[in-house]
């Protein structure tokens, strides 16, 4: 009874809060503005990211989650074209999101320096993302890109679409994660592996890439240009191995 009393209380003051509250809580590098609506179910019209346009935010609390020192909402955000709803829970360790679900075109997310030069339609599906403050730890779900070109990639041609699935039994005790990257079809075959470490944020891409018949000349280029230094498999496979800091 005292619990119920203690969230009803919550509830109420929680209620009647403006939402432009939130901005004094907020983490170096980020700024919102444009509040309308409560702390319980706001928006903020403008979110900037260590200066760079972060779109559109609305959220809808549940303020039972603070009884247990936590934050707990679900979370609807737009950047231009690109829209993603998911439940998300904070707390002194970090973050859990599920249910993270949405897309749209990934040049929509050029401001936050995700995929510059490059154009396409994403599609996400994810059960699960799990991090700190500084960097995600572990996923499990899909991410699928269709229609992609890049202004630096065979002449700007498009190279169809690819799928990564990580799967749930894939997240690490070191707080690592893999997934699998595949194509869906186009002119470029692709069978890659991934594998991500939070501890010194590193991805690892590791595979192979093939030409199919319907490629552009500038692909076939490209790739030629490629298996100069790599060869290729008896199946005239290139090898690929790459690795990136985040």
């Amino acid at each position: 009874m005292i619990l119920i009393g203690v969230a009803a209380v919550l509830a109420a003051i929680v209620a009647t809060l403006p939402a432009s509250i939130i901005a004094r809580f907020l983490p170096p590098g980020i700024v919102a503005e444009e509040f309308s609506g409560s702390v319980w179910h706001g928006s903020a019209g403008k979110i900037r990211v260590t200066g760079r346009d972060a779109g559109a935010l609305e959220w809808w609390l549940h303020p039972a989650s603070l009884l247990g020192m936590a934050l707990s909402a679900d979370l609807h955000w737009v950047k231009v074209g690109f829209v993603i709803d998911a439940a998300v829970k904070v707390d002194r360790h970090g973050f859990t999101a599920h249910d993270i679900k949405g897309g749209g075109p990934i040049e929509d997310l050029r401001d936050l320096g995700v995929a510059a030069g490059w154009r396409g339609i994403a599609e996400i599906h994810l059960s699960k993302l799990q991090g700190d403050f500084a960097s995600p730890h572990s996923a499990a779900g899909d991410l699928k890109v269709s229609n992609l070109t890049g202004a630096q990639f065979a002449d700007g041609a498009n190279l169809g679409g690819y799928l990564l699935q990580i799967p749930e039994a894939s997240a690490g005790t070191d707080r690592s994660a893999s997934g699998q990257i595949t194509d869906t079809g186009g002119p470029l075959e692709a069978q890659i592996s991934l594998h991500y470490t939070a501890k010194d944020r590193t991805l690892i891409l590791s595979g192979t890439l093939r030409e199919r018949a319907e490629a552009p000349p500038a692909l076939r280029s490209q790739l030629q240009n490629l298996a100069q230094y790599r060869g290729r498999d008896p199946q005239g496979r290139i090898p690929v191995d790459l690795e990136f800091t985040l």
